[in-house]
């Protein structure tokens, strides 16, 4: 694929552009004062100055009012018309509609604003975002899996629930890379667009709900202090209840599904496995591996400091490493026989560079309202629940899990920047009903990524591959409209009256 200098240089425009302009101290805001929470006893008082103190260091910052919104709400509608309205235009300048919009927004936010923080955070974690999707996704297409078996309902699910297993281990956007090719060259003769949407409910989402490497949100939980194994113990029954009655949905539509039998009956099965490119998985355990070099998960490791927060460098030189290694010593015929094209990482890097620097403002929004005394008063696990999956279907699930998390204990006097006070607020006994709070946030978080092609990282990743092999694909809304309210929205019910309410 032929890039221009423009596509180089926007993908790396809004990770520097703010971190020139970034001054050595805190710019403090001039008209937010944060309300004191009220001590829930006389025995967590030493605890709540100590959350205090460090929410003071890390400074206050200048909101954005409401109307900077637009933006991001124009890029959402962009990306759910451009495709089924518009499309050659949208095809053409999709890289420029993203990185303008998420400009000005971030100009906004320096040079109006002054607030530095937002931006900052954005690109950083933008730059952790697209390291790891791009260098699980080049990884990955060096590794060619073939399963000569006739394409069957049972044989699908099977492939779907291993899938869904991997993704604890190798993380959902690892799965959803090496798993997606060799599950649409097992149904060649019979695909159809609901193979995919399956795919993404089960493989790029609910299928990580066990494990930090799992899912972004659970890592940031991590990092802030969650126990490893917590999700495992407190996840696993609503994680196999979804699994069940999803894998259920599909046998009954994939048995349904009559196209391709006489092009299956023409063939020989064998009934083997076969793996094509096997160093590669060197590559993908170096890049799982790397996940945890983290100076947050070791104090070894060397960061950038800002605000008293540690941001990673080293873990994303290692994974933009391997990404120019694997590609580079992979044989050629392994990328022609995964038909790999450097198009589905090119349109989710311009994409989500949008979308990370436009929804700094609803994310403002969001996260002072959970915070204030008004929202505060509204926090009960079941609201927890639909506020984090909701937005997380729509915003970017990471930064929403830690703005209900944190929200969450704000309201009964914990602080998410005190790891100490995370790891209590998970374990129970300190903070009133945390055990359940938090289940409700980590589920939400990823379970209703699966609600939109935006909700995570590799729901458009998957999109985009299955469409450069010339599946069609439903627009933004005919998710939602055909698949999203009619299968996902019932489970999600059925999870919360079951598992949180």
């Amino acid at each position: 694929m032929r890039t221009s200098k423009f596509s180089i240089s926007a993908i790396f425009l809004i990770l520097f552009f703010t971190v020139l302009f970034v001054p050595n101290t805190t710019i403090a805001s001039e008209n937010n004062s944060k309300a004191a929470v009220e001590v829930q006893s006389q025995d967590h008082d030493e605890q709540e100055n100590h959350s205090e103190n460090v929410e003071n260091e890390e400074g206050e910052h200048h909101s954005a009012p409401a109307w900077t919104v637009i933006p991001f709400v124009l890029l959402l509608l962009m990306i759910a018309t451009g495709p089924l309205f518009y499309e050659h235009f949208w095809h053409k300048n999709y890289p420029k509609i993203a990185v303008l919009l998420a400009v000005l927004v971030v100009s906004y936010y320096l040079f109006i604003l002054h607030n530095y923080h937002s931006p900052v955070h954005a690109a950083f974690e933008y730059f952790q975002f697209i390291s790891l999707l791009a260098s699980l996704y080049i990884a990955s297409g060096g590794i060619v899996i073939k399963v000569n078996k006739k394409s069957t309902p049972i044989v699908n699910i099977v492939m779907l629930l291993i899938g869904a297993v991997v993704a604890n281990l190798i993380g959902t956007t690892g799965a959803s890379m090496l798993l997606v090719r060799p599950f649409i060259r097992l149904n060649k003769n019979r695909i159809k667009a609901y193979h995919i949407i399956f795919f993404i409910f089960m493989v790029s989402n609910i299928g990580g709900s066990l494990t930090p490497i799992g899912d972004p949100p659970l890592f940031l939980g991590f990092l802030k202090g969650v126990p490893f194994f917590w999700t495992l113990e407190h996840n696993w029954p609503a994680w196999v209840f979804a699994l069940s009655i999803l894998a259920i949905a599909f046998y009954f539509l994939d048995k349904r599904n009559k196209s391709g039998q006489d092009e299956d009956e023409a063939e020989v099965f064998d009934n083997k496995i076969t793996i094509n490119g096997k160093r590669n998985f060197i590559w993908l355990a170096v890049i799982i591996v790397s996940v945890f070099i983290d100076p947050n998960v070791f104090s070894w490791v060397p960061g950038i400091t800002y605000e008293g927060q540690e941001f990673s460098y080293i873990r994303e030189v290692i994974m933009l490493s391997v990404t120019y290694l694997s590609y580079k010593f992979a044989k050629d015929k392994v990328h022609d026989l995964n038909e790999f094209s450097f198009e589905p990482i090119r349109e989710v890097a311009f994409i989500f560079i949008g979308i990370f620097g436009t929804m700094m403002p609803a994310l403002d929004l969001v996260g002072n309202f959970a915070k204030s005394e008004a929202g505060a008063s509204l926090i009960t696990h079941n609201t927890l629940y639909w506020g984090t999956g909701l937005l997380s279907g729509f915003l970017d699930n990471a930064p929403t899990y830690l703005n209900f998390l944190a929200a969450a204990m704000a309201s009964q006097g914990g602080s998410i920047s005190v790891l100490a006070e995370v790891t209590q607020f998970a374990n129970g006994g300190v903070y009133y009903d945390s055990v359940m709070d938090l289940t409700a946030i980590s589920i939400a978080a990823v379970f209703f990524g699966a609600m939109t092609y935006i909700g995570n990282g590799p729901n458009f990743m998957v999109k985009s591959i299955a469409e450069q092999v010339g599946i069609k694909m439903p627009s933004f809304f005919g998710y939602i409209i055909r698949y999203s309210i009619p299968f996902l929205l019932p489970l999600l019910l059925l999870v919360w009256l079951l598992f949180i309410r």
